[in-house]
Protein backbone atom coordinates (compact mmCIF):
# COMPACT_ATOMS: atom_id res chain seq x y z
CA UNK A 1 0.00 0.00 0.00
CA UNK A 2 2.78 2.55 0.72
CA UNK A 3 4.10 2.20 -2.77
CA UNK A 4 0.46 2.71 -4.06
CA UNK A 5 0.10 6.25 -2.06
CA UNK A 6 4.22 7.19 -3.70
CA UNK A 7 2.79 6.41 -6.90
CA UNK A 8 -0.44 8.66 -5.97
CA UNK A 9 1.64 11.34 -4.79
CA UNK A 10 3.89 11.64 -7.55
CA UNK A 11 0.74 11.32 -10.09
CA UNK A 12 -0.27 14.37 -8.34
CA UNK A 13 1.92 16.79 -9.92
CA UNK A 14 1.36 16.06 -13.70
CA UNK A 15 -2.20 15.79 -12.77
CA UNK A 16 -2.50 19.02 -11.57
CA UNK A 17 -0.20 20.70 -14.63
CA UNK A 18 -2.82 19.72 -16.81
CA UNK A 19 -5.78 20.55 -15.32
CA UNK A 20 -4.18 23.74 -14.63
CA UNK A 21 -3.07 23.89 -18.43
CA UNK A 22 -6.40 23.40 -19.76
CA UNK A 23 -8.31 25.29 -17.87
CA UNK A 24 -5.73 28.56 -18.25
CA UNK A 25 -6.13 28.12 -22.03
CA UNK A 26 -10.01 28.09 -21.72
CA UNK A 27 -10.34 31.00 -19.35
CA UNK A 28 -7.41 33.10 -21.12
CA UNK A 29 -9.29 33.08 -24.76
CA UNK A 30 -12.69 33.33 -23.33
CA UNK A 31 -13.82 37.07 -24.17
CA UNK A 32 -14.17 39.63 -21.34
CA UNK A 33 -10.85 39.54 -19.64
CA UNK A 34 -9.47 41.59 -16.79
CA UNK A 35 -8.43 44.13 -19.65
CA UNK A 36 -11.84 44.89 -20.93
CA UNK A 37 -13.04 44.74 -17.83
CA UNK A 38 -10.88 47.53 -16.41
CA UNK A 39 -11.61 49.55 -20.06
CA UNK A 40 -15.42 48.91 -19.64
CA UNK A 41 -15.09 50.55 -15.73
CA UNK A 42 -13.14 53.15 -17.21
CA UNK A 43 -15.75 54.02 -19.96
CA UNK A 44 -18.52 53.82 -17.43
CA UNK A 45 -17.01 56.35 -15.22
CA UNK A 46 -15.09 58.16 -17.13
CA UNK A 47 -12.16 58.03 -14.99
CA UNK A 48 -8.57 56.81 -16.00
CA UNK A 49 -7.64 53.23 -14.33
CA UNK A 50 -4.22 54.40 -13.32
CA UNK A 51 -4.44 52.78 -10.22
CA UNK A 52 -2.69 49.37 -9.59
CA UNK A 53 -5.10 47.80 -8.81
CA UNK A 54 -7.77 49.52 -10.72
CA UNK A 55 -10.01 50.76 -7.87
CA UNK A 56 -10.57 54.41 -9.87
CA UNK A 57 -10.05 55.96 -6.63
CA UNK A 58 -7.50 58.38 -7.21
CA UNK A 59 -8.37 58.29 -11.30
CA UNK A 60 -8.90 61.68 -13.05
CA UNK A 61 -11.28 62.54 -16.03
CA UNK A 62 -10.82 62.30 -19.45
CA UNK A 63 -12.18 61.72 -22.70
CA UNK A 64 -14.77 58.66 -22.45
CA UNK A 65 -15.71 59.32 -25.60
CA UNK A 66 -13.18 59.11 -27.51
CA UNK A 67 -12.00 55.64 -25.93
CA UNK A 68 -8.70 54.75 -24.11
CA UNK A 69 -5.15 55.91 -26.15
CA UNK A 70 -2.64 53.39 -27.14
CA UNK A 71 -0.70 54.03 -24.39
CA UNK A 72 -3.15 53.78 -21.57
CA UNK A 73 -4.35 50.65 -22.88
CA UNK A 74 -0.93 49.40 -22.54
CA UNK A 75 -0.44 50.44 -19.32
CA UNK A 76 -3.55 48.21 -18.51
CA UNK A 77 -2.26 44.99 -20.36
CA UNK A 78 1.11 45.79 -18.81
CA UNK A 79 -0.93 45.99 -14.99
CA UNK A 80 -2.67 42.72 -15.72
CA UNK A 81 0.68 41.26 -17.11
CA UNK A 82 -0.91 40.87 -20.79
CA UNK A 83 1.89 42.23 -22.04
CA UNK A 84 3.29 38.74 -22.17
CA UNK A 85 2.42 36.02 -24.41
CA UNK A 86 0.19 32.91 -23.19
CA UNK A 87 2.67 30.17 -22.42
CA UNK A 88 5.03 32.91 -20.44
CA UNK A 89 1.76 33.94 -17.95
CA UNK A 90 1.57 30.46 -17.55
CA UNK A 91 4.84 29.82 -16.11
CA UNK A 92 4.54 32.46 -14.37
CA UNK A 93 2.05 31.41 -12.54
CA UNK A 94 3.72 27.62 -12.07
CA UNK A 95 6.87 29.78 -10.30
CA UNK A 96 4.49 31.57 -8.05
CA UNK A 97 2.46 28.15 -7.27
CA UNK A 98 5.75 26.34 -6.68
CA UNK A 99 6.50 29.37 -4.00
CA UNK A 100 3.57 28.81 -2.16
CA UNK A 101 2.25 31.88 -3.48
CA UNK A 102 -1.28 32.73 -5.21
CA UNK A 103 -0.87 35.57 -6.70
CA UNK A 104 -2.57 38.71 -6.08
CA UNK A 105 -6.12 39.82 -6.81
CA UNK A 106 -6.41 42.02 -10.29
CA UNK A 107 -9.62 43.84 -8.58
CA UNK A 108 -9.75 43.27 -4.54
CA UNK A 109 -6.44 44.40 -4.00
CA UNK A 110 -5.14 41.88 -1.73
CA UNK A 111 -3.53 38.00 -2.17
CA UNK A 112 -5.53 35.28 -3.19
CA UNK A 113 -4.24 33.21 -0.38
CA UNK A 114 -4.76 36.13 2.37
CA UNK A 115 -8.62 36.49 0.69
CA UNK A 116 -9.09 32.79 0.60
CA UNK A 117 -8.11 32.16 4.28
CA UNK A 118 -10.30 35.03 5.30
CA UNK A 119 -13.34 33.14 3.27
CA UNK A 120 -12.49 29.84 4.71
CA UNK A 121 -13.75 29.51 8.08
CA UNK A 122 -17.54 30.13 6.46
CA UNK A 123 -16.99 27.26 3.93
CA UNK A 124 -15.63 25.18 6.61
CA UNK A 125 -18.42 25.81 9.13
CA UNK A 126 -21.22 25.43 6.17
CA UNK A 127 -19.51 22.67 4.59
CA UNK A 128 -18.29 20.68 7.82
CA UNK A 129 -21.79 20.87 9.98
CA UNK A 130 -23.33 19.82 6.57
CA UNK A 131 -21.57 16.94 5.80
CA UNK A 132 -21.05 15.70 9.64
CA UNK A 133 -25.21 15.74 9.64
CA UNK A 134 -25.35 13.60 6.22
CA UNK A 135 -23.31 11.19 7.39
CA UNK A 136 -25.15 10.84 11.03
CA UNK A 137 -28.16 10.50 9.46
CA UNK A 138 -27.95 8.90 5.84
CA UNK A 139 -25.85 6.13 7.18
CA UNK A 140 -28.22 5.07 10.06
CA UNK A 141 -31.30 6.01 8.32
CA UNK A 142 -30.10 4.08 4.81
CA UNK A 143 -28.67 0.56 6.70
CA UNK A 144 -32.32 0.95 9.23
CA UNK A 145 -34.06 0.59 5.55
CA UNK A 146 -32.23 -1.62 4.06
CA UNK A 147 -33.32 -4.10 7.12
CA UNK A 148 -37.03 -2.83 6.92
CA UNK A 149 -37.40 -2.72 2.97
CA UNK A 150 -40.27 -3.32 2.00
CA UNK A 151 -42.16 -1.97 5.25
CA UNK A 152 -44.45 0.84 5.61
CA UNK A 153 -41.73 2.83 7.11
CA UNK A 154 -39.22 2.02 4.11
CA UNK A 155 -42.20 3.28 1.78
CA UNK A 156 -43.01 6.14 3.92
CA UNK A 157 -39.09 7.51 4.05
CA UNK A 158 -38.27 7.06 0.12
CA UNK A 159 -41.10 9.40 0.15
CA UNK A 160 -39.91 11.95 1.63
CA UNK A 161 -36.62 11.48 0.62
CA UNK A 162 -38.08 11.63 -3.43
CA UNK A 163 -39.49 14.83 -2.02
CA UNK A 164 -35.99 16.24 -0.21
CA UNK A 165 -33.95 14.97 -3.32
CA UNK A 166 -36.24 16.78 -6.12
CA UNK A 167 -36.29 20.26 -4.18
CA UNK A 168 -33.67 22.48 -5.49
CA UNK A 169 -31.56 24.05 -2.30
CA UNK A 170 -31.83 27.36 -3.02
CA UNK A 171 -36.21 26.84 -2.50
CA UNK A 172 -35.93 25.10 0.49
CA UNK A 173 -33.88 28.01 1.87
CA UNK A 174 -36.32 30.40 0.33
CA UNK A 175 -38.90 28.37 2.43
CA UNK A 176 -37.09 28.19 5.98
CA UNK A 177 -36.58 31.97 5.39
CA UNK A 178 -39.87 32.59 4.59
CA UNK A 179 -41.02 30.64 7.55
CA UNK A 180 -38.21 30.98 10.51
CA UNK A 181 -36.80 33.86 9.68
CA UNK A 182 -39.24 36.95 9.85
CA UNK A 183 -40.94 36.27 7.05
CA UNK A 184 -45.14 35.96 7.48
CA UNK A 185 -44.24 33.39 9.71
CA UNK A 186 -42.15 33.46 12.80
CA UNK A 187 -38.98 34.69 13.80
CA UNK A 188 -36.97 31.99 15.58
CA UNK A 189 -33.84 32.55 13.47
CA UNK A 190 -31.41 35.29 11.85
CA UNK A 191 -31.57 36.30 8.30
CA UNK A 192 -28.24 36.56 7.41
CA UNK A 193 -24.96 36.36 8.71
CA UNK A 194 -22.86 33.96 10.82
CA UNK A 195 -22.58 36.14 13.68
CA UNK A 196 -24.53 38.99 15.37
CA UNK A 197 -23.09 41.97 15.68
CA UNK A 198 -22.67 42.05 18.95
CA UNK A 199 -20.97 38.86 19.25
CA UNK A 200 -17.87 40.52 21.15
CA UNK A 201 -19.95 41.56 23.77
CA UNK A 202 -20.99 37.97 25.20
CA UNK A 203 -20.15 35.36 26.84
CA UNK A 204 -17.98 31.89 25.86
CA UNK A 205 -21.26 30.12 25.62
CA UNK A 206 -23.37 32.86 24.54
CA UNK A 207 -20.84 32.78 21.45
CA UNK A 208 -21.23 29.15 21.03
CA UNK A 209 -25.39 29.40 21.09
CA UNK A 210 -25.16 32.63 18.60
CA UNK A 211 -22.52 31.25 16.34
CA UNK A 212 -25.22 27.54 15.79
CA UNK A 213 -28.10 29.90 16.12
CA UNK A 214 -26.79 31.62 12.62
CA UNK A 215 -25.80 28.19 11.31
CA UNK A 216 -28.90 26.69 11.76
CA UNK A 217 -30.84 27.41 8.32
CA UNK A 218 -28.25 27.49 6.10
CA UNK A 219 -26.83 24.03 7.51
CA UNK A 220 -30.23 22.77 6.55
CA UNK A 221 -30.67 23.58 3.71
CA UNK A 222 -27.27 22.78 2.31
CA UNK A 223 -28.00 18.83 3.88
CA UNK A 224 -31.19 18.44 2.36
CA UNK A 225 -29.78 16.93 -1.01
CA UNK A 226 -26.97 15.19 0.11
CA UNK A 227 -28.66 13.61 2.91
CA UNK A 228 -31.25 12.10 0.56
CA UNK A 229 -28.53 10.77 -2.10
CA UNK A 230 -26.42 9.40 0.81
CA UNK A 231 -29.92 7.47 2.18
CA UNK A 232 -30.46 6.20 -0.93
CA UNK A 233 -26.76 4.96 -1.97
CA UNK A 234 -26.38 3.44 1.70
CA UNK A 235 -30.25 1.52 1.35
CA UNK A 236 -29.30 -0.30 -2.13
CA UNK A 237 -25.63 -1.03 -1.17
CA UNK A 238 -26.68 -2.71 2.15
CA UNK A 239 -29.80 -4.64 -0.03
CA UNK A 240 -27.53 -5.74 -2.31
CA UNK A 241 -24.75 -7.57 -0.01
CA UNK A 242 -27.70 -9.01 1.91
CA UNK A 243 -28.72 -11.10 -0.34
CA UNK A 244 -25.13 -12.18 -1.66
CA UNK A 245 -24.15 -16.18 -0.83
CA UNK A 246 -21.57 -15.55 1.52
CA UNK A 247 -24.07 -13.75 4.20
CA UNK A 248 -25.81 -17.04 3.87
CA UNK A 249 -22.91 -18.80 4.90
CA UNK A 250 -21.84 -17.04 7.78
CA UNK A 251 -25.85 -17.59 9.27
CA UNK A 252 -25.12 -20.90 8.71
CA UNK A 253 -22.27 -20.97 10.30
CA UNK A 254 -24.20 -20.34 13.48
CA UNK A 255 -23.07 -16.41 13.77
CA UNK A 256 -25.31 -14.02 15.35
CA UNK A 257 -27.03 -11.69 13.41
CA UNK A 258 -24.80 -8.84 15.12
CA UNK A 259 -21.82 -10.89 13.46
CA UNK A 260 -22.74 -11.18 10.65
CA UNK A 261 -24.14 -7.46 9.74
CA UNK A 262 -20.55 -5.98 11.57
CA UNK A 263 -18.43 -8.29 10.66
CA UNK A 264 -18.96 -9.17 7.13
CA UNK A 265 -21.96 -7.11 5.60
CA UNK A 266 -21.00 -4.00 7.02
CA UNK A 267 -17.69 -4.14 6.22
CA UNK A 268 -18.49 -4.87 2.07
CA UNK A 269 -21.26 -2.42 1.98
CA UNK A 270 -19.67 0.81 3.18
CA UNK A 271 -17.41 0.26 0.69
CA UNK A 272 -19.62 1.74 -2.03
CA UNK A 273 -20.44 4.76 0.23
CA UNK A 274 -17.08 5.64 1.20
CA UNK A 275 -16.63 5.74 -2.99
CA UNK A 276 -18.94 8.84 -3.12
CA UNK A 277 -17.07 10.54 -0.17
CA UNK A 278 -14.39 12.94 -2.13
CA UNK A 279 -17.46 14.18 -4.61
CA UNK A 280 -19.47 14.52 -1.65
CA UNK A 281 -16.75 16.32 0.53
CA UNK A 282 -16.03 18.54 -2.63
CA UNK A 283 -19.31 19.05 -3.44
CA UNK A 284 -20.68 20.18 -0.06
CA UNK A 285 -17.50 21.88 0.85
CA UNK A 286 -17.71 23.88 -2.24
CA UNK A 287 -20.12 23.92 -5.39
CA UNK A 288 -22.92 23.47 -2.83
CA UNK A 289 -22.58 26.26 -0.76
CA UNK A 290 -22.50 28.92 -3.88
CA UNK A 291 -26.66 29.51 -3.86
CA UNK A 292 -26.63 29.07 0.21
CA UNK A 293 -24.03 31.54 0.54
CA UNK A 294 -25.56 34.03 -1.54
CA UNK A 295 -29.33 33.67 0.40
CA UNK A 296 -28.15 33.73 3.90
CA UNK A 297 -25.50 36.92 2.97
CA UNK A 298 -22.76 34.87 3.89
CA UNK A 299 -19.19 35.42 2.42
CA UNK A 300 -17.30 32.35 1.77
CA UNK A 301 -14.95 31.01 -1.07
CA UNK A 302 -18.01 29.92 -3.09
CA UNK A 303 -19.05 33.24 -3.34
CA UNK A 304 -15.48 34.76 -3.94
CA UNK A 305 -15.27 32.03 -6.50
CA UNK A 306 -18.19 33.18 -8.32
CA UNK A 307 -17.79 36.86 -8.50
CA UNK A 308 -13.77 36.50 -9.74
CA UNK A 309 -15.33 34.74 -12.61
CA UNK A 310 -18.05 37.71 -12.86
CA UNK A 311 -15.10 39.81 -12.65
CA UNK A 312 -12.38 37.77 -14.53
CA UNK A 313 -10.20 38.15 -11.31
CA UNK A 314 -7.57 35.33 -12.85
CA UNK A 315 -5.48 34.93 -9.88
CA UNK A 316 -8.44 33.86 -7.98
CA UNK A 317 -9.65 31.68 -10.57
CA UNK A 318 -6.94 29.75 -10.63
CA UNK A 319 -5.90 30.05 -6.56
CA UNK A 320 -9.42 28.62 -6.03
CA UNK A 321 -8.92 26.04 -8.80
CA UNK A 322 -6.03 24.86 -7.44
CA UNK A 323 -7.42 24.68 -4.10
CA UNK A 324 -10.35 22.33 -5.14
CA UNK A 325 -8.24 20.09 -7.20
CA UNK A 326 -5.77 19.49 -5.16
CA UNK A 327 -8.05 18.88 -2.14
CA UNK A 328 -9.91 16.52 -4.50
CA UNK A 329 -6.71 14.51 -5.13
CA UNK A 330 -6.02 14.16 -1.71
CA UNK A 331 -9.66 13.30 -0.85
CA UNK A 332 -9.41 10.53 -3.31
CA UNK A 333 -6.36 8.94 -2.30
CA UNK A 334 -7.55 8.81 1.13
CA UNK A 335 -10.50 7.07 0.09
CA UNK A 336 -8.56 4.32 -1.51
CA UNK A 337 -6.60 4.20 1.62
CA UNK A 338 -9.55 3.51 4.01
CA UNK A 339 -11.00 0.93 1.41
CA UNK A 340 -7.96 -0.91 2.40
CA UNK A 341 -8.24 -0.19 6.39
CA UNK A 342 -11.32 -1.34 5.87
CA UNK A 343 -10.75 -4.50 4.40
CA UNK A 344 -6.69 -5.58 4.15
CA UNK A 345 -7.95 -7.52 1.21
CA UNK A 346 -8.34 -4.59 -1.32
CA UNK A 347 -4.76 -4.03 -2.56
CA UNK A 348 -4.29 -1.18 -5.13
CA UNK A 349 -0.59 -2.46 -5.79
CA UNK A 350 -0.98 -4.45 -9.22
CA UNK A 351 2.50 -6.29 -8.91
CA UNK A 352 1.19 -7.67 -5.35
CA UNK A 353 -2.61 -8.05 -5.98
CA UNK A 354 -3.27 -11.68 -5.74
Amino acid sequence: MGRYVLKRLVLMLPTLFVILLINFVIVQIAPGGPVEQAILQAQQFQIEPNHPHTNMDDAQHYQGAQGLSPEMLAQLKAQYGFDQPMDVRFWQMLKRYAQLDLGESFFKGKAVSQLIWEKLPVTLSLGGWSLLLIYLIAIPLGIYKAKRHGSLFDRTTSLLLAMAYAVPSLLFGVLLLTLFAGGNYWHWFPLQGLTSENIQHLSFVGKIKDYFWHLTLPVLTLTLGGFASLTYLTQASFIEEMHKTYVLAARAKGLSETQVWIGHIFRNAILVVLASLPETIVGVFFAGTLFVEILFNLDGIALLGFEAVSERDYPIIFGILLLYTLLGLILRLVGDMLYHWIDPRITFDLERAP
